[in-house]
């Protein structure tokens, strides 16, 4: 009994300690920059989501040790095994790059954080939802709740307050983050980014609530909070600038509607009305390719613009660059070696503005081809759970952030990888059927947190 007394309170500990990292991650650029600006430390406080995870982990192994039911439906799949792969190459490989001065220590260390800290979460919050209900009654609350506060900042941030607002809470581009982001530095074109470090991880952010607003208002749940919620994320996503974020909504709703629609014939409309409106989007760009607004929210540039290259030019260049380094170093320079983790090197930064090339220019062929069938498997998990809310919700959203990962690096930012792959993680649960109704069903007690032996 007291086994089974000390399993209870760390599958509580875990769910609590778990939800605590998904309502804060929305917050997390502005309360770490905010009270860097009052104690200091912006480096260390960055880190607490870090070092919940590793308490976490902690209690994860003590369950896998303990708990023969996580266990057999943990270990047993595939998908954790290539998980577990992938973390062992970048960890040969960057202990190898290491050792040949390829990579500095501290860019290795933060590489391993930002390539491997959202599928280590993924499986503790997939362990967790085996035996707890907690995380999987209370799902919409940790997407919608957050998203309604940092979507209400950023509709203050577009019609309200200055545009250099956060500067009173520490911001500054030289130690913390910029204040404020504009195109083609034209202050008339300012890019909202509300709580998070930047305007693009802000609408790659979006996707997720927009996500789960879509699934749950096609589903018939349309309540004014949802339509109002829904109405203030597609604003705030317009005002981000992100053309990348802008593309990944439209893909992922159209995967959404396509896929909700029972009949063949909506379903053909549906796909009509998407294909039509790329084609009337890009009618439009090259009809007023020559009018100021257009050219500042479309391309990121303008006719008598002082700036001598477009942030276009600067994407293809360097993913041009980073293909040619992944076909001359096939095996990888290790990981830090490109990507955000490269600044931290004496050697040229390396950044592809592709994340599955940075992938590649870090662990070669090898470590791509993994990460790739992770991807596949965690998407085709979710496609056959499509039933549920969540999992069609988070399969719409993973197709229309592949493509934003395809133009920048959106899974290294924090409060999209933790959310994501979280999210991810409960939604595994459902759509291998093993819910916590299933595993009370087996065990014949009521759904929720468990206390016997086994």
């Amino acid at each position: 009994m007291r086994a089974s007394a000390l399993k209870y309170t760390i599958l509580s500990v875990l769910a609590t300690v778990t939800m605590v990292i998904m309502v804060l991650i929305p917050f997390h650029a502005f309360l770490t920059v905010w009270g860097s600006s009052l104690v200091g430390h912006y480096t260390a406080l960055r880190l607490w989501k870090e070092l919940l995870l590793i308490v976490s982990v902690l209690g994860v192994g003590y369950l896998l040790l303990f708990d023969t039911k996580i266990r057999t439906h943990t270990l047993s799949r595939r998908l954790v095994w290539l998980i577990i792969g992938y973390i062992g190459i970048n960890i040969v490989w960057g202990l190898v790059a290491y050792h040949q001065h390829g990579v500095s220590l501290k860019a290795l260390g933060y590489a391993w954080i930002i390539n491997l800290r959202y599928l280590i979460f993924f499986m503790v919050t997939w362990t967790i939802a085996l035996r707890s209900s907690r995380l999987h009654a209370r799902w919409q609350s940790l997407v919608l709740w957050p998203a309604a506060i940092v979507i209400g900042f950023s509709l203050l941030q577009i019609f309200v307050l200055p545009y250099d607002f956060l500067r009173h809470f520490g911001y500054d581009l030289n130690t913390t983050i910029a204040p404020f982001e504009t195109v083609n530095h034209n202050l008339h074109y300012i890019r909202v980014m509300s709580t998070l470090r930047g305007a693009n991880p802000f609408g790659a952010y979006l996707l997720i609530p927009i996500s789960v607003l879509a699934v749950l208002m096609v589903r018939g749940q349309r309540r004014w909070q949802e339509i109002g919620l829904m109405i203030g994320a597609v604003i705030s996503l317009y005002f981000t600038y992100s053309r990348s974020a802008w593309l990944g909504a439209v893909l992922t709703i159209g995967v959404i509607l396509v896929l909700s629609l029972r009949s063949r014939i909506a379903k053909q409309r549906a796909i009509a009305i998407v294909g039509v409106g790329f084609i009337l989007l890009t009618v439009l760009a090259v009809g007023f390719q020559n009018n100021s607004h257009v050219e500042n929210v479309l391309f990121h540039t303008q006719a008598n613009s002082a700036i001598k290259t477009t942030s276009d030019q600067g994407h293809a260049r360097a993913l041009r660059s980073g293909i040619q380094d992944l076909l001359a170093h096939p095996l990888g320079s290790g990981p830090g070696s490109a990507g955000p983790a490269s600044v931290y090197n004496n050697h040229q930064v390396r950044i592809a503005e592709n994340y599955y090339v940075q992938i590649g220019q870090e662990l070669g062929w090898i470590g791509l081809g993994f990460f790739l069938l992770i991807n596949v498997a965690v998407g085709y998990l979710l496609w056959l759970g499509r039933s549920n809310r969540l999992a069609l919700s988070l399969f719409a959203s993973l197709i229309g952030l592949t493509l934003i990962n395809c133009l920048s690096h959106a899974w290294a930012d924090d409060t999209l990888a933790y959310l994501w792959w979280g999210l991810a993680g409960i939604a595994m649960v459902e759509a291998n059927g093993q819910g916590p109704k299933f595993i009370a069903k087996a065990r014949k007690v009521k759904p929720g947190l468990s206390k016997s032996k086994s």
